[in-house]
């Protein structure tokens, strides 16, 4: 897999977030469309700024710094966007169900499967809501974000 730090700019090529974002499979490359194309979903996915201003966000590469591929500028978590980052945002959300329900014995599995449902069908909500609201397309946005999730 191969990961670029890209550059998410408002309607003012300002950055508003740098978003680690990892594509394709061990010693694949990919295109740099599909690194900014996966930002921008990123962006729209963690609710960077209101619907009406992401669509005249663009993104590009990050222009290089030393040290760690890592997001900087701002606190937004956008370590879901990664298959690790996944894992640890279901991971944290599973726990709180199964506090919340009382911390049942044996429903581990339940709680994990429950968490990762609600974490996907919001982003597709959040999604969708980017998108203008279009009737009829909820099935195509869910299935984008299981897609982009590789759930």
């Amino acid at each position: 897999m191969s990961e670029r730090l890209i550059d998410v700019l408002d309607e003012h090529g300002r950055v508003r977030h740098t978003y680690p974002i990892t594509l394709g499979e061990p010693g694949a490359s990919a295109a740099e469309e599909s690194y900014e194309a996966k930002a921008l979903e990123a962006a729209a996915h963690s609710e960077l700024a209101p619907d009406e201003e992401l669509r005249e966000f663009t993104a590009k590469p990050h222009a290089s710094r030393s040290g760690p591929l890592q997001p900087y500028g701002d606190s937004l978590r956008s370590d879901s966007e990664t298959k690790l980052g996944l894992e640890q945002v279901v991971r944290e959300h599973a726990y709180l169900l199964w506090v919340e329900e009382g911390r049942p014995e044996g429903r581990a599995t339940d709680h994990w499967r429950r968490a990762l449902e609600e974490h996907v069908r919001h982003r597709a909500y959040v999604l969708w809501r980017q998108e203008g609201c279009p009737e009829g397309r909820a099935e195509e946005h869910w299935n984008r974000v299981c897609e982009f999730q590789e759930f």
